[in-house]
């Protein structure tokens, strides 16, 4: 017989909030593992499978078409689910999908489980992000969903080296079966430990379609995803070529660039850390500051690049900078839109996949246009700029709202008086 769950109004203590938020980090922890494992282990899938390189690389597209084309669609589906349920539903299918993954017979079956494996990835960090926020204090709201956030910017620090190296050693099979095993543990956790959220705005947590679309109706979502879709690539229009880059300019043998990809693990998690400090006392500054001190890193890193030293340091200074828009970006939506908060939370994801493959598309494009090398940090230079002056237009016109706001009620406020 199980203890009966506190009431979902009922503030949790520090310490219950504490598990909450580790048994949905922990499913972070497998999503962030599985996203980026396939990388390492190309050459490997691609030799068992029969494939080349090039056509292996499909894998790596269709999860991520998977989260984009998931993430609206999975939210939408199940508006009408609790979302304590939605949660464990979203990250048992995450451990269906990586179980179909290792136990693929051929490559058309292996690049099918891998797209169902990337469908749940948005919808689940977004209800996750809603519930650690609505779980949470005021005050401490942004530094929950960076918590919850924590695991995924871990798993590339952790997770994904240990299982790149499992897949090398023992065969890429065990890669996927090693997050089956995370995501049955976060499963459980989630079932016993994650308590339905208090439900704010028209529709709660019991919704309507209808009622989360409005979502798309209000332009400071689509401000947030173009700052995600774009600003956000500039990130990755450098860290998918680390491993050119590393051995080709920062003059390192090709051993370096596990320790390349470590200090960039290093710098996510410790962004994430710091994004949810200073996301609860400004969202729109945290928001600049990233952006603006990615586009500066960038473009030293881009200047100094040859000095091995002073290239990792700044691959440090990048990963750090990036990381401060992702709980910003995701408490932003969900302020954004507080009556319509799962869709407009989702789709967050689905704008960092778009950034994620627009900064490799980019890139991919400046190095096959010839221009060396240090392109793609110049590239994610202009779209971090870019960013930047969406998230400039995104201000602008918020400071114009809140004015007409609060001239409403000045003047609603002096027609009682006048009466």
């Amino acid at each position: 017989m199980t203890s009966p769950s506190p009431s979902p109004t009922a503030p949790l203590s520090p310490g219950r909030l504490r598990l909450v938020i580790l048994a949905m980090s922990l499913g972070a922890f497998a999503i962030g593992t599985t996203e980026f494992a396939s990388m390492g282990l190309l050459p490997q899938i691609a030799e068992s499978l029969d494939v080349g390189i090039p056509q292996a690389g499909m894998l790596i597209t269709l999860y991520a078409l998977g989260v984009v084309i998931g993430a609206p669609l999975v939210t939408i589906a199940a508006v009408k689910l609790p979302r304590a349920k939605l949660l464990v539903l979203l990250i048992a299918l995450i451990g269906v999908g990586n179980l179909l993954s290792a136990l693929a017979t051929d490559f058309t079956v292996l690049a099918s489980a891998r797209f169902v494996a990337g469908l749940p990835h948005g919808a689940f960090f977004g209800v996750a992000s809603l519930v650690a926020a609505r779980l949470s204090p005021a005050g401490r709201r942004a530094r929950s969903v960076s918590l919850v956030m924590l695991g995924l910017t871990i798993a590339t620090m952790l997770g994904v080296p240990a299982s790149t190296a499992l897949g090398q050693s023992i065969g890429w099979r065990w890669a996927y079966v090693i997050v089956v095993v995370i995501a049955a543990a976060s499963t459980l956790a989630i079932w016993r430990l994650v308590p339905e959220p208090p439900s704010t705005g028209a529709d709660g947590v019991s919704g309507s379609i209808r009622g989360e679309l409005r979502a798309l109706r209000r332009v400071q979502v689509w401000f947030a995803l173009g700052i995600g879709s774009i600003g956000f690539g500039g990130m990755f229009a450098v860290y998918s070529y680390i491993g050119e880059i590393v051995p080709g300019v920062m003059g390192l043998g090709e051993s370096a660039v596990p320790i390349a990809l470590f200090v960039f693990g290093v710098g996510m998690t410790a962004g994430n850390i710091l994004a949810g400090r200073l996301a609860d006392r400004s969202v729109y500054g945290t928001i600049f500051l990233g952006l603006l001190g990615m586009a500066l890193s960038l473009t030293v890193f881009a200047l100094v690049a040859h000095q091995a030293i002073a290239a990792m340091v700044l691959l440090l200074a990048i990963a750090v900078t990036s990381q401060l828009m992702g709980p910003s970006l995701q408490l932003f939506l969900l302020d954004a839109s507080p009556d319509a908060p799962s869709l407009a939370a989702a789709l967050h994801h689905s704008a960092l996949n778009i950034g994620n493959s627009l900064g490799a598309a980019l890139g991919a494009g400046v190095l096959a246009a010839g221009w060396g090398l240090l392109a793609p940090a110049w590239t994610g230079v202009v779209l971090a700029v870019l960013g930047l002056g969406i998230a400039s237009w995104s201000y602008l016109v918020h400071r114009r709202q809140q004015v007409r706001a609060d001239v409403l009620a000045a003047e609603a406020a002096e027609v009682p008086a006048a009466c």
